[in-house]
């Protein structure tokens, strides 16, 4: 399945036990090997009583990660194309609590990715308290960044034009900053207009994707916290656009995109 370029292989974990170990994940991903995606999703029951599905994310790299939105609305689709539930709206466990995908009548899928988190030790990130912006070292230079957790971490930087800036060489420092105990994701954002971004991510363990949903969250969350955007923002990503919506402090953020099935298939592990 693809959400806007971002690919993943979706895996039923309701009707059949699965268990991978980090090593067959890497051989899935390999584009050359393998399948090949930026993202490994399990489908499977859900754990506590009042919800749906839990959700578990793998890089391509084997590691396990929180939360993947572009992924959150995938799942939706496939839930329901696969006839594990007909509601349209449902409750999903991931790592980090609970989110809400729902169908739309359009095709496409909004999700509630449930509240921002900015306390350093939620993120996580070596600081002694929330700031709206926090300067960080990198490569010999400083450079702003607001960090937001979208159930996984995120730090943003507001570039002039993100086509000429340099997502892989300074995403990468970013990522392996020793100030992000469990790394992080490092978003590069333009702002267009108050109401529109232009976004490129790089995602913690699988590189630069054509869009990621949580980075487009954290990146309107960020705006909107340093008085750049206003509450619905278009937000344009390599592989396609999303709407975000965010109404500040503790209110959830609704993201809605597409998601679309590629084709399904089996592969011998």
């Amino acid at each position: 399945m693809q959400g806007l370029g971002n690919d993943f292989v979706v895996l039923d974990g309701v009707r059949q036990s699965i268990s991978l170990s980090a090593e067959q994940i890497r051989r899935l991903g390999d584009r050359r090997f393998g399948i090949g995606f930026d993202q490994l999703l399990l489908v499977e029951p859900a754990r506590e009583a009042g919800h749906d599905f839990r959700y578990r994310i793998f890089n391509n790299d084997g590691s396990e990660v929180e939360q993947c939105g572009n992924g959150a609305r995938c799942f939706a689709r496939f839930v329901h194309d696969q006839h594990l539930t007909d509601k349209a709206e449902i409750r999903v466990e991931t790592a980090r609590g609970v989110i809400v995908p729902k169908l739309e009548a359009n095709g496409l899928v909004s999700v509630d990715m449930g509240s921002p988190r900015f306390a350093p030790e939620q993120i996580p990130f070596l600081a002694e308290a929330d700031a709206i912006i926090h300067p960080l070292e990198v490569a010999g230079r400083t450079i702003d960044l607001t960090v937001v957790s979208m159930g996984n971490p995120h730090a943003v930087q507001v570039v002039d034009d993100v086509d000429t800036a340099p997502v892989t060489a300074v995403g990468a420092l970013i990522e392996a900053h020793p100030r992000f105990p469990a790394r992080v994701n490092a978003g590069f954002m333009q702002i267009v207009s108050r109401g529109e971004i232009r976004l490129r991510v790089f995602e913690r363990g699988a590189g630069e994707t054509l869009a990621c949903g949580t980075g487009a969250c954290a990146a309107v969350v960020a705006g909107i916290r340093r008085g750049l955007l206003d509450d619905t923002v278009l937000v344009h990503a390599r592989g396609g656009d999303l709407t975000i919506r965010w109404q500040g402090g503790q209110s959830p953020v609704l993201m809605t995109g597409p998601a679309v099935t590629v084709y399904q298939g089996e592969i011998a592990l």
